[in-house]
């Protein structure tokens, strides 16, 4: 019951953010065709750019004429950074809007345990994550096709794989802070804050030497886009490291909830 009321509360949120951000990555790979065939003049162009502009975005290493290559380069950080905006805003409501509606003495009235509860509403987060992200995968498919240039499809599978993961991070941690906290803009205005914190550590690892330990810190470093086209692979430390923040995150909401003292 609780599965399927989210669902359905979040349906509308999930049509937008698909729609929107599904529709934007159609229209940036129909811009290809056009960039590829004027290399020439874009290479020069970007020679002319601040090294540290070039650096942030992978430029130095891979080549805009090559539609992975300009997909990673452009179209995978709007996919990464409003995901995980979209994640957060999920999850972090996903508890803490009973409360603030006053709805959760009609859940705990019912026969269901709270760990149902828990369990139930993180598998409506996990759907909706795991429904958003194989939409965007067929956008990316759609605009990739009417390119009508060669891809590899390895290459594909990996950018589609990795902002699934990065968006169960961010959801994870930020469904943690909603198992505590009581109010949902507060967990929300946090959690965003985490996903620009991050993204901001990851643009400065990468263009200064100083700071390039930080990458490590930064879930952006795991999935990196340069990195998984060169290498044709994600890196199975850094899949090690999400998938233990998926899971960690997930434990203690099970265990803060269920000791948390509910006011009904």
């Amino acid at each position: 019951m609780i599965f399927r009321r989210e669902i359905q509360r979040n349906l509308k949120g999930l049509i937008i953010w698909t729609l929107v951000i599904g529709g934007l990555t159609i229209l940036n790979l129909m811009m290809f065709p056009d960039v590829a065939k004027q290399q020439a003049a874009i290479d020069q162009l970007i020679k002319q750019l601040p090294q540290t502009l070039i650096k942030a975005f992978g430029m130095d290493k891979l080549s805009m004429a090559d539609p992975m290559g300009y997909y990673a380069t452009k179209g995978y950080l709007m996919i990464i950074l409003f995901g995980s905006i979209y994640a957060v805003m999920l999850a972090g409501n996903m508890l803490s809007k009973e409360h603030n509606e006053k709805t959760i003495e009609f859940l705990l009235s019912n026969p269901v345990k709270r760990s149902g509860i828990i369990t139930q509403k993180l598998l409506a987060i996990f759907t909706n994550l795991l429904i958003f992200n194989l939409l965007i995968t067929v956008a990316n498919y759609i605009g990739f096709k009417m390119t009508k240039a060669e891809f590899d499809m390895g290459v594909f599978l990996l950018l589609s794989i990795a902002p699934l993961l990065l968006h169960l991070v961010f959801a994870s941690i930020a469904f943690l802070l909603s198992s505590r906290m009581k109010k949902s803009r507060n967990i929300v205005s946090i959690s965003l804050g985490l996903v620009f914190v991050m993204y901001f550590l990851d643009i400065v690892s990468s263009v200064s030497g100083k700071f390039e330990n930080l990458k490590y810190i930064t879930p952006y470093e795991y999935v990196d886009a340069v990195g998984i086209v060169i290498n044709k692979s994600i890196s199975t430390t850094y899949l090690g490291i999400m998938f233990a923040v998926i899971v960690i995150s997930n434990f203690f909401a099970y265990w803060i909830y269920q000791r948390r003292d509910i006011a009904v």
